[in-house]
C-alpha cells in the first residue's frame, strides 16, 4: 500500500513542482504531460473544462495574471484507493501572492494575498484523467474589502497547515480513520428525524480541542460548542433535509491514508433551504446540490481537524444570485486596474 500511494503521489509532482515557482510554460508543460485529456471540474465560476490547456487558460492564467508571483503552497497530499476501486490524490493548500490585478473582478490589494483550495485528481495509467476542485475564491473577496455577502458567523483566518506537521508525508492504512468518519457522518444524519440533538453524539468523534476550517462566508470554529454555535445549528436550522452521497444520483469518493480521511464529490449534498439562518439567506423552499470536498484529521482516535470547502458561488447561483455581479455593483466607485510595485525609495 505505501509504495502505491507513493506512485500515485508521484504522478502529481511534475504539477506541484510547477506550481511552486509558478511561470506559465513549466505549468503548461506540466499540465500538458500529465494531465492532457483530463475532464476537470471546477468551482463557480469556471464550470467543466477539458485538457490541460483549456484549464490553465480559463483559471490559472487569470489567477497567475492577478498575482504575478503566485506559488502553490501544498499543506495536505493524500493518495489511495476507493472502495469502488478508484485511484485519487487529494491535495489541500493555499495559492499566495502579491494581488496586484483583478481577479474575476475582486479588485486588487497590493498586499499579499492567499486562496484556499482542495483539489483531487484521479488517475488511470500514470494520467490524470479527472479533477474536482474548488478554490475559496470568496476568500479573496473579504482580503480585499469587496464582500457582497451576509457578514460570516465564524472566525476568518489564513487556514493552517495540520497541526501534527505531517501532512506532506502521510502514509499507512487509513481504514480504522475513514470507518470513524463515515460512522460520525451517518449519526450526524439521524438528527433532526430524531429531534434529540444527542442522537449525533459528537463527543464520540471529535477531540474536544477540534478546528473546523470552513470556507469563506461560514469561517472557522474552535471546539465542539464552537462547531454548533458557528456552523452546525444555523446549516441545520436553514436545510434540515440534507442528504448526503450515496443517494439518488450523488455520489462520493473516499481515501483514507494514515489519520487522515478524504473525500470528494460533485456534487454530494442535497438540500432544501426550507429555513432561517444559513448565510444569512432567505428561506426560499429551493432544493440546491452542493459540492464539498473534504478533509479529516484524527488524533487519538477521535477528528482534531476537518478542512472543508463548498462551492459557495455555485450554492447562489442555484438559488438565483449572481455573487460575482453583486460584488461588482458594490464596487463600483473603486478605481480599477493594476496596482504596479512600489519603489521602497520613494518617501
Amino acid at each position: 500500500m505505501p509504495d502505491r500511494t507513493a506512485a500515485l503521489k508521484s504522478v502529481l509532482a511534475p504539477i506541484r513542482a510547477a506550481m511552486a515557482q509558478f511561470s506559465t510554460e513549466p505549468v503548461r508543460d506540466a499540465l500538458a504531460s500529465i494531465a492532457a485529456q483530463s475532464t476537470a471540474r471546477l468551482c463557480h465560476p469556471f464550470g467543466d473544462l477539458t485538457g490541460g490547456a483549456a484549464l490553465y487558460d480559463t483559471a490559472y492564467a487569470p489567477l497567475l495574471a492577478a498575482m504575478p508571483d503566485l506559488e502553490r503552497r501544498d499543506m495536505i497530499v493524500m493518495a489511495g484507493t476507493t472502495p469502488e476501486g478508484q485511484d485519487w490524490v487529494g491535495c489541500m493548500g493555499n495559492y499566495m501572492g502579491t494581488f496586484r490585478a483583478p481577479f474575476l473582478g475582486i479588485p486588487p490589494t497590493g498586499h499579499v494575498a492567499h486562496m484556499r483550495y482542495h483539489e483531487f485528481f484521479r488517475i488511470e495509467g500514470g494520467q490524470i484523467t479527472e479533477i474536482q476542485a474548488i478554490w475559496d475564491i470568496p476568500e479573496l473577496m473579504m482580503q480585499a474589502r469587496a464582500w457582497p455577502m451576509a457578514p460570516q458567523l465564524g472566525a476568518f483566518l489564513c487556514t493552517p497547515a495540520p497541526m501534527s506537521g505531517d501532512g506532506l508525508s502521510i502514509q499507512g492504512c487509513g481504514q480504522a480513520a475513514m470507518d470513524h468518519v463515515i460512522a460520525m457522518l451517518t449519526d450526524l444524519c439521524k438528527y433532526p428525524a430524531n429531534p434529540d440533538p444527542e442522537i449525533m453524539r459528537l463527543d464520540r468523534y471529535w477531540h474536544p480541542q477540534m478546528n473546523w476550517y470552513g470556507p469563506a462566508g461560514i469561517g472557522t470554529a474552535r471546539g465542539i460548542s464552537g462547531f454548533r454555535t458557528w456552523h452546525q445549528g444555523p446549516f441545520l436550522r436553514g436545510m434540515p433535509d440534507r442528504k448526503l452521497d450515496a443517494m439518488g444520483d450523488l455520489m462520493s469518493h473516499w481515501v483514507g491514508e494514515g489519520d487522515y480521511v478524504c473525500e470528494t464529490g460533485w456534487p454530494n449534498m442535497r438540500l432544501t433551504l426550507s429555513g432561517d439562518g444559513w448565510m444569512g439567506i432567505a428561506p426560499t423552499g429551493t432544493e440546491i446540490l452542493l459540492r464539498s470536498l473534504d478533509f479529516w484529521r484524527l488524533e487519538g482516535g477521535l477528528i482534531r481537524e476537518n478542512w472543508v470547502l463548498v462551492d459557495i458561488l455555485d450554492a447562489y447561483r442555484q438559488l438565483g444570485v449572481d455573487v460575482l455581479g453583486r460584488m461588482r455593483e458594490f464596487n463600483k466607485a473603486r478605481v480599477p486596474g493594476t496596482i504596479p510595485e512600489p519603489d521602497w525609495r520613494d518617501a
